[in-house]
C-alpha cells in the first residue's frame, strides 16, 4: 500500500512554527495575523438557532432540509443576482476546504487529467489534484492554458491571498472560453461579501453566465461573513447536473452537515445585519493595519477585497516573516501560495481590536 501523503507537498504551516515561537516570546505576547480564522463572536441569532435545533436525534440529509435549500436558493438570487435558481442548483457542504480537497476525486479525475488554478492560490487546490493523481497546473490567464485534458478550472475572486478581484468582463471572457472547450469551472467566491475597493461579481451573475449555469459552480462559505468557521458551514451553487452527481457520491460517503448547523445556516443566510456589522469591524482593522504597514515601509498590492493585506518590503518573504516575528507579529509567507508570492507576506485582518492595536504600536 502506497502512502497517499507521499503525493502531497509538505504542510506549509509547519514551517512557520519557529517564527511563531519567536513572536510568542515578545514581552506583550504574539499578534497572530497569519491565519484567517475569525475571532469575533458568532452572532446571537445564529447561536440561538443552533440551540433550538440541538434536539436532533436522527440522521440529517446530505442535500439539507427543505428550509435550508430554500434559504440557499433565496440567498443566491438575492446576493449574487442569479436568476431562476432551483433547489437542484444548490448543495450544502461540510466546509469549503473539504469540498476543495476532495472535489477532483469526487468528479472522477485521475492520472492524465489536469486541474488548473491561479499562480497565487490557496494551497488546497493543488492538494485536491494530487490526492486523486491528477496533474496540477498554474496559470496567470486561464485562457492561455492548453484545454486538452483540462478537466477542472479553479477561479478565485476575491483572491486568497492577494485580494485581487476579477472584473465582470474578465469573468465573462473566461466563462465563454471554458464553455467553448468543455472545461468545468469551479469559482471559489468565499470572500465575495468582503469587497473594499472593488465590488466582486459571481460567475452565476447573468451578465457573466448568460442566465444559464452549464459548466459553472460557485463555492461559498459562512466562515468569514458570519464567523462560522467552527461550524463547517458552506455550500455550492450552479450546474444542476454536476451538483446532482456530487449529491449521489456524497450520499454514499455520508458527507452531511449536522442538523443543528443546518438550522444555524438558515438563520445566518436570512440576516444581513450581522454581515454589515462584521464588515465594519474588518474595515476598521484593515484601515489601521494598512496605514501602519505602509508607515513601516511596506507596499500593499491588490488587497481590494478579502480578509488580507498582500504586503511587500521588496525582499524575500521569509526575511519579512523573521523581521515581524521579532516585533511579536506573525504573518504568512507569500510562497505558501506559490512562487509568485516569494517577496510578499499575507497579513490577516482576523485579530481582536486589542491585538490589532498592539500590532499598530509595534509597527509605529
Amino acid at each position: 500500500m502506497s502512502a497517499v501523503s507521499s503525493r502531497l507537498p509538505v504542510f506549509p504551516w509547519d514551517r512557520l512554527e519557529p517564527y511563531k515561537a519567536r513572536a510568542v516570546a515578545h514581552a506583550d505576547g504574539i499578534v497572530d495575523l497569519s491565519v484567517g480564522t475569525p475571532v469575533d463572536s458568532v452572532p446571537a441569532l445564529i447561536q440561538q438557532a443552533l440551540v433550538e435545533a440541538a434536539d436532533s436525534p436522527g440522521y440529517p440529509t446530505v442535500w439539507g432540509t427543505v428550509p435550508l435549500r430554500n434559504a440557499l436558493t433565496g440567498w443566491v438570487e438575492h446576493r449574487l443576482g442569479a436568476v431562476d435558481v432551483a433547489p437542484t442548483n444548490v448543495l450544502p457542504v461540510v466546509g469549503s476546504k473539504e469540498l476543495v480537497a476532495w472535489l477532483p476525486t469526487q468528479l472522477g479525475l485521475g492520472p492524465g487529467d489536469r486541474v488548473g488554478y491561479p499562480q497565487l492560490a490557496y494551497p488546497t487546490y493543488e492538494v485536491g489534484a494530487r490526492l486523486c493523481g491528477a496533474t496540477p497546473v498554474v496559470y496567470d490567464d486561464p485562457t492561455e492554458l492548453d484545454p486538452t485534458d483540462l478537466k477542472l478550472l479553479w477561479l478565485n475572486s476575491p483572491s486568497n491571498p492577494s485580494g485581487r478581484v476579477l472584473a465582470k468582463d474578465e469573468l465573462t471572457r473566461i466563462v465563454a472560453w471554458a464553455r467553448e472547450h468543455g472545461v468545468l469551472i469551479f469559482s471559489d467566491e468565499c470572500y465575495l461579501e468582503l469587497g473594499w475597493e472593488a465590488e466582486p461579481v459571481s460567475v452565476l451573475h447573468p451578465d457573466v453566465c448568460g442566465g444559464g449555469y452549464e459548466g459553472l459552480v460557485a463555492v461559498h462559505s459562512l466562515s468569514k461573513r458570519s464567523n462560522l468557521a467552527g461550524y463547517r458551514a458552506a455550500f455550492i451553487a450552479g450546474d444542476a447536473a454536476v451538483l446532482g452527481e456530487l449529491l449521489q457520491i456524497r450520499k454514499h460517503g455520508g458527507m452531511m452537515i449536522p442538523a443543528p448547523v443546518q438550522a444555524a445556516m438558515i438563520a445566518a443566510l436570512g440576516d444581513d445585519t450581522h454581515v454589515t456589522e462584521q464588515r465594519a469591524r474588518y474595515a476598521a482593522r484593515r484601515a489601521v493595519l494598512r496605514t501602519a504597514l505602509e508607515g513601516h515601509g511596506f507596499r500593499i498590492e491588490h488587497s481590494e477585497a478579502s480578509l488580507y493585506l498582500w504586503a511587500t518590503r521588496d525582499e524575500p518573504c521569509w526575511g519579512t516573516v523573521a523581521h515581524l516575528a521579532e516585533l511579536g507579529i506573525l504573518v504568512a509567507p507569500g510562497d505558501f501560495y506559490g512562487t509568485a508570492g516569494e517577496r510578499f507576506v499575507r497579513v490577516a485582518l482576523t485579530a481582536t481590536d486589542e491585538r490589532v492595536e498592539a500590532a499598530v504600536k509595534r509597527l509605529g
